[in-house]
């Protein structure tokens, strides 16, 4: 039996396996590196347009060579007797000097389109190197922006493009970038100097904290008088911390004030701060002299002013030798307030005192290279005062000690323009 041709290839269809289906992926050719660049694309773009430009004027020129005359090769000869003193000599081919002309201006033609193929071969060539090699002087101070951002890390944000050469757009992005840099610097050391302030800010509560517990609240001789004069300088403590945190906040995020301005008692503030150091100094063997003049009144912020006074006290505390004297002195002179601290430490020498209230800055040879503080103290108690419009001042002498002295203009006095006294109050 026959089968009929389209049932036989039905079932070789039927019969055939059916393969596994795969996608094929075409890989497009991996250009080089330096394709990718803009220096590469400003020389194509550059090569273009000077081949553009050329062959349209070379183009230009040969059309309006070949529109000025007729310009074909010879294809009209004739058959001319030659005769020579009237006897003839054979024939020759001639032609018309219309024809001659037009032989002439198609080879000039030629070699003109000749020679321009060869012009535009090596401008091609030409221009794709003067391309690489002024797109390279353009961009140079590219790469150098380019390299001084790689090399700046976020804990180092000191290297500085400082672009040279013309006012141009390169000039005025280097320049902002270094302006953004120098922000993004100031910013990093706010912040670095806002975690040292804070951990500096903070110890000396905890320290009065600390020391109150174990030599009061702890003991089981404490009396309850002492009991309590150690709990109401823990509350302040805890207070001052408290009010410490806010104000490092505030400052932080720039959006409020950090110092409330009210009426302060001056005595009452210095005062207060040597009840929180008073524990300290007995521990160490230092007596803690008071000699406050009541009725003191500044416009300013309580805490700030007595956050200033027991920096004073912090230092002389832990300066100071054993079995000396701390004095702590408020008074006023003229139209200026004042509050001093004085102690009978090692004193600091004459080179150093201008610099003593620098952020970070420690002394190194009267004693402070042991000294393991961050040196911001003395650099918070300036800031203070200076934000209540007051002026800081040191007396002091290697070998007999230091007084630090706090002057703040008085409420309603006319302040002098030549400032407050020079000369240590007494």
């Amino acid at each position: 039996m026959r089968i009929p041709p389209r049932l036989s290839a039905a079932r070789r269809t039927l019969r055939r396996p059916r393969l596994p289906a795969f996608t094929r992926t075409v890989r497009r050719p991996k250009l080089p590196a330096f394709t990718h660049t803009i220096r590469f694309r400003l020389t194509v773009l550059y090569s273009g347009l000077l081949f553009v430009l050329t062959a349209l004027v070379l183009g230009g020129t040969y059309f309006a060579v070949e529109r000025s005359g007729e310009a074909h090769p010879v294809t009209r000869q004739f058959t001319a007797s030659k005769y020579v003193d009237n006897v003839y000599v054979g024939e020759i081919e001639a032609v018309k000097v219309q024809e001659v002309e037009a032989a002439v201006n198609y080879e000039t033609l030629a070699n003109l389109r000749r020679f321009s193929l060869v012009i535009l071969g090596g401008l091609a060539v030409t221009s794709l190197a003067l391309g690489w090699i002024l797109s390279g002087r353009a961009l140079r101070p590219v790469r150098a922006i380019s390299r001084t951002a790689a090399e700046i890390q976020a804990t180092d944000l000191s290297q500085r493009i400082r672009l040279e050469g013309p006012k141009d757009e390169l000039r005025d992005l280097a320049d902002t970038v270094d302006s953004m840099l120098d922000r993004l610097d100031e910013a990093f050391r706010a912040q670095r100097q806002l975690i040292d302030d804070a951990s500096h800010e903070l110890r000396s509560p905890l320290a009065i904290i600390r020391a109150n517990l174990d030599a009061v609240l702890t003991a089981e001789e404490s009396d309850e008088q002492e009991r309590r004069a150690a709990a109401s300088s823990v509350d302040r403590a805890t207070t001052r911390m408290t009010r410490l945190v806010e104000d490092l906040l505030a400052t932080a995020r720039r959006n409020a004030p950090a110092l409330a301005d009210a009426d302060v008692d001056l005595a009452a503030v210095a005062g207060e701060a040597c009840e929180e150091f008073a524990s300290l100094a007995a521990e160490r063997g230092l007596l803690l002299r008071r000699r406050l003049t009541t009725g003191l009144t500044v416009i300013g912020d309580h805490d700030a002013l007595r956050r200033a006074v027991g920096n004073l006290l912090s230092n002389a505390v832990r300066l100071a030798p054993a079995d000396t004297r701390i004095t702590v002195s408020a008074g006023r002179t003229e139209s200026w307030l004042w509050t001093s601290v004085r102690d009978e430490g090692p004193g600091i020498l004459d080179d150093d005192q201008a610099r003593v209230f620098d952020r970070f800055w420690r002394a190194g040879g009267n004693g402070g290279g042991r000294d393991r503080h961050a040196g911001l103290g003395l650099a918070i108690v300036r800031q203070i005062v200076e934000s209540h419009a007051g002026q800081i001042r040191l007396f002091s002498r290697v070998g007999e000690g230091s007084t630090f002295v706090l002057w703040l203009p008085a409420p309603g006095a006319g302040q002098a323009s030549s400032g407050p006294p020079d000369e240590q109050p007494s």
